[in-house]
């Protein structure tokens, strides 16, 4: 029985960290449609959280977004155009683009520019004893400082996806129609890469982007909050972050298997 209790304690370690990620998964998904849930103090805290992260990513997702539009979209235009393969541009584009690209490189940034500052935040908060002293007030943890963020997350993934992939086929139009191999209207182009996508890809899109963006917030939630007196900000960081990223990896791989 005790070796059996060693093996145990040896797995449940291991396995803590995914069954509470699911736990919180399920939660958000639960609580997050109660209407009673958004009380005021949570409906701020999602404001506080959505304006910060936006805010703070929208100027690298511009800037990486151009470099991409630059580096992928006009050399697909460029060489498919020069192969004779102009028919092919939405669909490439729509592979690598709309269904891989995008929202790897969103949830990265989500993960760089807000999800260390919420492992910082919340790490912060449990080694100096708040998260415990907001429980001895009654105050529900999950409502007050998960939800309003897993929920910010997720709709600024969704935003900052869209403005992004916007951003990405506008820069790479528009460098197209100064070099000259562009030979239609924005609306013709953008046309096409409509035309390009299946239900699927509307589908699994937003999807993707919708849970990276949850995924990166509850990650780092649970690392945060799992900081111990010694934890410092340099230990919990890069735990928070090759969290995070196994975690858009993980949905980015199995939502593409969908399609």
């Amino acid at each position: 029985m005790s070796a059996l209790g060693t093996v145990g304690a040896a797995t449940r370690s291991r396995s803590a960290y995914i069954l509470q990620l699911m736990a919180l998964l399920w939660g958000v998904v639960r609580e997050g449609t109660w209407p009673s849930t958004w009380r005021r103090t949570v409906r701020a805290s999602f404001r506080t959280t959505l304006t910060s992260v936006i805010g703070g990513s929208l100027g690298t997702i511009a800037v990486t977004a151009i470099i991409v539009g630059l580096g992928l979209v006009f050399e697909a235009i460029y060489w498919l155009r020069t192969a004779g393969q102009e028919e092919q541009i939405g669909r490439i584009l729509v592979i690598v683009l709309v269904r891989e690209i995008t929202p790897l490189l969103v949830g990265i940034i989500l993960l760089g520019r807000g999800g260390t500052a919420t492992v910082a935040e919340l790490g912060a908060l449990k080694a100096e004893g708040e998260v415990e002293i907001l429980r001895a007030e009654g105050i529900d943890i999950f409502q007050y400082l998960l939800l309003p963020r897993a929920a910010a997350f997720a709709v600024a993934g969704f935003t900052l996806g869209v403005v992004f992939l916007l951003i990405s086929l506008l820069s790479g139009f528009v460098t197209g129609s100064f070099a000259g191999v562009v030979n239609t209207s924005i609306f013709g182009f953008l046309d096409t890469m409509l035309r390009a996508m299946s239900i699927g890809d509307f589908a699994v899109f937003p999807a993707k982007l919708l849970l990276i963006g949850l995924i990166v917030a509850l990650s780092c939630c649970v690392t945060g909050l799992a900081a111990s007196e010694t934890d410092t900000p340099a230990s919990l960081l890069p735990r928070g972050f090759t969290r995070g990223v196994t975690g858009i990896l993980t949905v980015t791989l199995l939502l593409s298997a969908l399609l």
